[in-house]
């Protein structure tokens, strides 16, 4: 979430796992520059791996060479949004279904996103310090997974939220 006015120095930037849709590492940032892209990162680099091929999906904003290269350096094929001109994504990526469907399954990191602007309060925070928001992030976005998982087993209707 970047920061909207000079003061707004933290930004939240959080991994969604594409089978269920449930937050899987948050980090805090400041609000400046390649921050955003550095967090992925730094994300991809605490997941474990799994013997399956690993894939990541992110918008226009991730498809640049540091970002790109960056994660194949992590044997994790980046599946970004690719921008109209200078793409860091090549062919070899975008030609297979797996980019496709990716790209339509990013999307709902969106949905994320809302919930933890709006019912989750992070759109108007009151703290101040980035100790105390990444505490107030990372309580919000386990509350989402709670709020996610119920929804996924069927004990909690989604209107509670």
């Amino acid at each position: 979430m970047p920061a909207r006015h000079p003061w707004q120095q933290s930004q939240a930037a959080f991994f969604l796992d594409n089978r269920n849709g449930l937050v899987v590492d948050v980090e805090n940032t400041h609000g400046k520059g390649t921050a955003e892209r550095q967090a992925a990162l730094k994300m991809l680099g605490r997941q474990r791996r799994r013997g399956r091929k690993q894939t990541v999906g992110a918008d226009k904003n991730y498809d640049c060479k540091a970002f790109v290269q960056g994660s194949r350096k992590l044997g994790i094929t980046p599946h970004v949004a690719a921008k109209e001109q200078h793409l860091a994504i090549d062919g070899r990526t975008k030609r297979h279904a797996g980019y496709q469907t990716s790209l339509k399954v990013r999307k709902r990191i969106e949905e994320a996103f809302g919930w933890i602007k709006t019912v989750g309060g992070l759109a108007r925070t009151r703290l101040k310090g980035q100790a105390k928001l990444a505490g107030q992030a990372l309580m919000c976005f386990a509350t989402y997974n709670l709020v996610r998982m119920g929804t996924m087993g069927g004990w909690w209707d989604a209107h509670h939220a």
